[in-house]
C-alpha cells in the first residue's frame, strides 16, 4: 500500500497551514493510502554543522530524530509539506529538517549510493503554503525554491502547490472560500490510481 509522509512545518498546531494539510490528507484517505503526519516542531533536530562527514557514506553523524526521518522521507511515495511563511521562507523547524537532508544529497552525489529501495517507482511531492501577506508573486518564492530543492534531492517529482494569502490568525483559513476544498481535492487527485 502506498505511503504519504505529511510534514507540518508550523510550530502552531491547528493553524492555517495545518488545517490545509488535514484537508489534503482527508482527500487522500478516500483512496486508501497509508498516512503518517509529523510535526517538525515536535522533533529534536539540530542544525547541519557542515562537517562533511556525510560525504563518505551519506550518513549524518548527528544522532537525533533526523535519523528516523531519513528513512521515512525515502520510503514515502508522496511527501506533502505544509508550511506558513516566516520572513519569506519556511520556519526554522522545517528548515532544520531540509538542511539535514544534506546527508541524502551526499549519499547520492558524493558516496554514489542509491537513495531508495525502488528506484523505478515514481515519487511525488506537493507543497501547501500560507502567508499573512496580501497576494504577491514573491511571498512564497523562498519556500517554493527550498522545497523544490529538497524534492530534487529526494528524487521526488514536484506535482504542484496550493498557496493561500491573507491568513494570519488561527482560524483565518475558514474565511478563505474554496481553499480547504481545493486541498481535499488535491489529496484525492494525487493519490488516485
Amino acid at each position: 500500500m502506498p505511503k504519504i509522509l505529511a510534514l507540518a512545518a508550523s510550530p502552531r498546531k491547528g493553524g492555517n497551514s495545518d488545517l490545509m494539510l488535514d484537508e489534503f490528507l482527508k482527500g487522500a484517505q478516500t483512496t486508501g493510502w497509508r498516512i503518517e503526519k509529523i510535526y517538525a516542531a515536535d522533533l529534536n533536530i539540530g542544525g547541519c554543522t557542515e562537517c562533511n562527514s556525510c560525504y563518505k557514506k551519506g550518513e549524518c553523524i548527528i544522532q537525533d530524530d533526523m535519523q528516523e526521518l531519513y528513512e521515512k522521507l525515502t520510503d514515502a511515495d508522496l511527501v506533502v509539506i505544509a508550511t506558513p511563511t516566516f520572513f519569506m521562507g519556511p520556519p526554522s523547524q522545517l528548515k532544520a529538517v531540509i538542511d539535514r537532508c544534506q546527508a541524502l544529497w551526499s549519499k547520492r552525489h558524493m558516496a554514489k549510493l542509491p537513495l531508495r529501495k525502488s528506484p523505478n517507482t515514481k515519487y511525488q511531492g506537493f507543497l501547501i503554503g500560507t502567508a499573512a501577506f496580501k497576494e504577491s508573486d514573491r511571498v512564497f518564492q523562498g519556500a517554493l525554491n527550498t522545497v523544490k530543492a529538497l524534492f530534487a534531492t529526494l528524487q521526488i517529482e514536484y506535482k504542484g502547490d496550493i498557496f493561500v494569502y491573507g491568513v494570519d490568525k488561527k482560524g483565518d483559513m475558514s474565511e478563505k472560500k474554496g481553499a480547504l476544498e481545493k486541498a481535499y481535492f488535491m489529496g484525492k487527485l494525487l493519490t488516485a490510481k
